[in-house]
């Protein structure tokens, strides 16, 4: 993991804080299981805080989840965006949805480490939002390169309750996609209600559908 002065000054830079401890503690779980499954490409400790950390939590400047919303995360992998926003967030209730059960396992695991509740729901997405359980269950999405926005119209917009906000992380990009997505996302009951585009401090561009 990176100093605590580097994480400290790379949230405090956007406006945020965390718990140093508890992200020192998910880097280094992120990094030994990676070498037994694959988890990300990206485990540099310089990586890890700026292109998972910070990338996550950067949507909390822009637009905030209600207090103690319920929030799914469709296709979390290792966690990202919704754990890291558990942590400055801890009101949130959430769910970290997969289709790979080894990386539940993963998931627990960093939950118990780092002191988190969460639900953890083995599922592929298209078949989450038929569920009774999970349809309209919720008020907030998030995922975070998971699929194009058509496709994730289809998979999260369902999850949703009326009034629910679907929060999209997408890399440069992500102005062509929102308007090559806008039909599915209507098609599913939503609009499109903002597209900000921002960049990383390493420069890589960003966009928050």
């Amino acid at each position: 993991m990176v100093t605590k002065d580097r994480f400290d000054a790379l949230l405090g830079d956007a406006g945020l804080a965390g718990d140093y401890e508890k992200f020192s503690v998910y880097c280094g779980m992120l990094q030994e299981w990676n070498q037994r499954m694959n988890l990300t490409a990206i485990t540099d400790d310089e990586g890890v805080a700026v292109k998972h950390f910070l990338d996550s939590l950067l949507p909390l400047t822009m637009w905030q989840p209600p207090e103690g919303a319920a929030l799914i995360d469709v296709g979390t992998g290792a966690g990202f965006p919704s754990v890291p926003m558990k942590l400055v967030r801890r009101d949130l209730e959430l769910t970290l949805l997969d289709s790979l059960r080894k990386r539940l396992d993963f998931l627990q695991a960093v939950c118990t480490g780092i002191g988190i509740d969460a639900a953890l729901v083995h599922a592929r997405a298209e078949d989450a939002g038929r569920n009774p359980a999970h349809r309209e269950k919720y008020q907030v999405a998030t995922s975070r390169a998971v699929a194009g926005l058509d496709l994730l119209a289809e998979y999260c917009l369902p999850l949703l309750q009326v009034g629910g906000t679907f929060l999209a992380l997408k890399g440069s990009g992500g102005r062509e996609e929102a308007e090559a997505g806008a039909k599915a996302v209507a098609l599913c009951g939503g609009r499109i209600r903002d597209v900000i585009g921002y960049q990383l401090p390493s420069g890589d561009g960003r966009t928050l559908i």
